[in-house]
């Protein structure tokens, strides 16, 4: 039986830890180019690019990732950024045709088992607060 991680859950269940090392091994091949092998984001990244862009933020504790809800945080990964800021224009692309939503989840568990408790806790209460509005 694949052991639960404790404190961590994914739009309120309990994440596996199969979970977090399939998503650890599929973050790194789809998204560690642009936000870093350890998460640590782009250079500057909040400042934009020359094209008006902004560059790849950090996951880890040190971005704003945490702050955003779990239901979020999926629809920009498989839908990109303008599936919940219509209009935004992004360097990151849609993964909704590459990846599964298993696969996207997996990451997103990936990221959220390297947070520190009090990131984590924060948003899980921002997730359990989303009302899918």
């Amino acid at each position: 039986m694949d052991p639960r991680v404790e404190g961590l859950t994914f739009l309120g269940e309990p994440v596996l830890a199969a979970e977090v090392t399939a998503g650890q091994r599929l973050y790194a091949d789809n998204c560690a180019s642009c936000h870093g092998a350890n998460l640590e984001g782009q250079p500057d990244w909040r400042r934009r690019l020359d094209t008006g862009r902004m560059p790849a933020p950090p996951h880890d504790d040190t971005g704003h990732t945490w702050h955003h809800s779990d239901r979020m945080l999926f629809q920009i990964t498989k839908g990109g950024v303008g599936a919940v800021v219509p209009g935004y224009e992004s360097d990151m692309p849609a993964f909704g045709e590459d990846l599964t939503d298993a696969e996207i989840a997996a990451i997103l568990v990936y990221i959220k088992s390297t947070w520190p408790e009090r990131q984590r806790e924060f948003q899980a209460e921002v997730s359990a607060n989303d009302t899918g509005g």
